[in-house]
């Protein structure tokens, strides 16, 4: 789950993380009065999306000239002139595709004087480790920095049973190459960082950029947080700043029936059951020459009512030309994926080719039902049969 900058700030700022001052308004009026209340004499006006990549976006309707969902102003007057050319506009930005999505709040916040932009976030590494990954190369172009130079980027990982000790907040401090009171700053933000991450069961938590002042202080400049859904129910607070308006309808209406759903890029829709087995099948469309649509994942114990909604879902993409439902029977018996499978069939139609490969437990029942049926269904063998016959129907 993710939340909005604004949200991550002040949640940041609860904890003892230097944020700047700011307010969120809806509409010009409240962006010229919320800036009034500010010290000034400048202010940042930012546009708030769930994506990244705002300050080099730009809006479908907007004069010539005038790029980014992140603007200065230098008087109320005109942090609420930017803040109306904002709210209701659609911005478009590099991980919101051409679509864009549409800006409902605006942050109004305090200006800032920048020696030095770094990049720090905390995100948790494949060993299962919590791990702080800095860089000196802070701002808009991380990614290519990423891509370019790698060895900018450092990984400092955490022992869990240590915690942040002061040879990890060190090794931090050193990446970021900060002095002085700089440094002071820095070891207690990573303290700050890791103690927010830990208690708040964050999955991710990126500053970009961290600045160091004139001053030689550090501020958090801009903040994303992205929270484990599968520690919600340890924090309805944090349930309370989801902003659903955000989210993907078809991923909302997948957590209603207990579905793990993601929607993609591709054509072809995946119903399967297990996370390796979904990203197995998400590979071999891919090696085929396709590309999927969507992870879905039933789960191990799915009823036919719940295959029967995963099956709704992927039919609602408009982007979906062909669907493989490959399952491997364990807890989950084929005959019942069979029945919901026809049952989603005759409920919603079929206007698109549709695959389905069984294995494992009652799978020749499973076999049965599907060949004994009179709608258009193609049965594979195997995955890989399965892989090259959806791709070959959706290719023509």
């Amino acid at each position: 789950m993710n939340i909005h900058e604004y949200q991550a700030k002040q949640l940041l700022k609860s904890y003892g993380a230097p944020v700047a001052n700011g307010a969120i308004v809806m509409n010009a009026a409240q962006a010229e009065a919320k800036a009034k209340e500010l010290p000034g004499p400048l202010w940042v006006v930012k546009a708030q999306i769930h994506a990244g990549g705002r300050g080099k976006g730009h809006f479908k309707e907007e004069a010539a000239g005038e790029k980014g969902g992140v603007r200065l102003a230098k008087s109320a007057e005109e942090a609420a002139e930017q803040a109306k050319k904002m709210l209701g506009n659609t911005l478009v930005t590099i991980q919101t595709g051409e679509e864009g999505k549409e800006v409902g709040r605006v942050y109004v916040e305090d200006g800032a004087d920048i020696d030095r932009e770094l990049y720090l976030s905390v995100l948790v590494e494949r060993t299962g480790k919590v791990a702080f990954i800095a860089s000196t190369e802070g701002g808009m172009d991380i990614e290519a920095v990423a891509e370019e130079t790698p060895e900018k980027i450092v990984s400092v990982p955490v022992e869990p049973s240590d915690g942040v000790t002061d040879a990890v907040a060190d090794k931090v401090v050193s990446a970021l190459k900060l002095e002085g009171t700089a440094a002071e700053d820095g070891r207690e933000l990573v303290r700050t960082l890791y103690k927010a991450f830990t208690e708040k069961d964050m999955a991710m938590l990126e500053i970009n950029p961290l600045i160091v002042m004139p001053d030689n202080h550090l501020r958090v400049l801009d903040a994303k947080v992205g929270f484990d859904p599968n520690a919600a129910f340890r924090h309805p607070d944090i349930e309370e700043l989801r902003d659903e308006s955000e989210e993907d309808p078809l991923e909302l209406k997948a957590n209603e029936f207990d579905l793990a759903y993601i929607k993609l890029d591709g054509t072809i829709g995946c119903m399967v059951n297990g996370a390796g087995l979904a990203m197995a099948t998400m590979d071999i469309i891919k090696h085929y020459g396709a590309e999927p649509a969507n992870f879905l994942d039933v789960g191990g114990g799915a009823t036919k009512e719940k295959v029967t909604e995963a099956f709704k879902i992927i039919t609602s993409d408009p982007g979906v030309e062909g669907i493989l439902v490959n399952i491997f029977g364990g807890i989950m018996k084929c005959d019942v994926i069979a029945e919901g499978v026809l049952a989603a069939v005759e409920e919603v139609g079929l206007k698109v080719p549709l695959v389905v490969r069984l294995e494992g437990t009652n799978v020749e029942k499973g076999k049965a039902i599907i060949a004994n049926s009179t709608l258009d269904v193609i049965p594979a063998d195997d995955l890989e049969d399965a892989a090259e016959k959806i791709v070959k129907a959706v290719k023509g």
